[in-house]
């Protein structure tokens, strides 16, 4: 299937710039060159500043003065290896003005020095912390999403079972194009698995770097294998067309709706796995800005 046109032209740059593949790097040098290709954004927020949540850096923005907003506690993509404050804050600044809620961007610890579960154990501290310390941050304890891309997605899904069964009732589940599967086995895996931005190489590469391959099967990374899906949080699920992750999200969101819980499902076509850090140059990430702002938007208003 064809990719946008401007979908194209990212991964041409994208891969004219990487000359070596994240797989023949060390994660030092593979972050710097991830966050070499991210273009700052130039977008206005009321206030951004960052906080610390415990010993957990965190990023806050905050599209107003209102002392009553909600928050959605957003964890970054990047494998579990790469990406920090600095490659997502363009999305973050999106997502606040365009929800009209604030985003706590959290730091959370990266793999290999700090494999799995220690960057999800830091994104549960945070969303924790958030909610302790509501007042402070300007925003309603009772209004609290967790969201991420990517791997970040994976983070924010796990985090939704794990404030299920904490007793933290949360507003919504912002997943966008989530790793849910412990096995890179669907038809998509193997569709786009050369020369849409995330080869299986790399997917190999960040997996080794993170997790053991004997805990692979641990629902605390792939969460569809959780033994129960009810009684979650609502989920938005963003997804593109053309990623090896497209089938396994899909597959997560059918899971959810068999479970009872309330699914909106956006698949963008043409456009390839890391898009929507792509807002400067590709109309669909722009889009999915949008359709996250409004779903967070009504997730709030709705809430509790």
């Amino acid at each position: 299937m064809p990719l946008h046109p401007q979908a194209q032209a990212v991964a041409d740059f994208y891969k004219a710039m990487r000359t070596t593949p994240f797989e023949e790097l060390q994660p030092t040098e593979a972050r710097a060159l991830y966050n070499a290709g991210q273009i700052p954004s130039t977008e206005v927020v009321h206030e951004i500043r960052d906080v610390q949540a415990g010993s957990i850096p965190c990023r806050l923005y905050r599209p107003s003065a209102q002392t009553d907003l909600g928050l959605l506690v957003f964890f970054h993509g990047g494998g579990w290896v790469i990406g920090d404050l600095n490659s997502h804050d363009g999305v973050c600044r999106s997502l606040a003005n365009k929800s009209g809620h604030a985003v706590l961007a959290v730091d959370y610890r990266l793999a290999p020095e700090d494999p799995f579960p220690a960057g999800l154990e830091d994104s549960l501290k945070a969303t924790a912390w958030a909610a302790a310390n509501a007042d402070a941050l300007g925003i309603d304890a009772t209004r609290i999403a967790v969201g991420g891309d990517s791997a970040g997605g994976t983070l924010a899904a796990v985090s939704a079972i794990m404030a299920r069964d904490a007793g933290l009732k949360l507003a919504l589940q912002l997943l966008i194009y989530p790793g849910c599967a412990a096995r890179q086995e669907t038809e998509s895996h193997h569709q786009f698995e050369h020369g849409f931005m995330l080869d299986k190489a790399t997917v190999d590469w960040f997996f080794d770097h993170y997790i053991d391959s004997k805990d692979r099967d641990d629902w605390r990374f792939a969460p569809m294998l959780a033994e129960r899906h009810d009684h979650l949080a609502p989920a938005w699920i963003g997804l593109a067309e053309c990623d090896p992750l497209v089938d396994e999200g899909v597959a997560y969101a059918d899971l959810l709706r068999m479970a009872g819980v309330a699914v909106e499902l956006e698949i963008y076509q043409g456009v390839v796995h890391g898009f929507v850090n792509m807002g400067r140059v590709i109309p669909e990430a722009r889009r999915a800005h949008e359709d996250a702002g409004l779903a967070l938007k009504r997730a709030f208003s709705a809430y509790p």
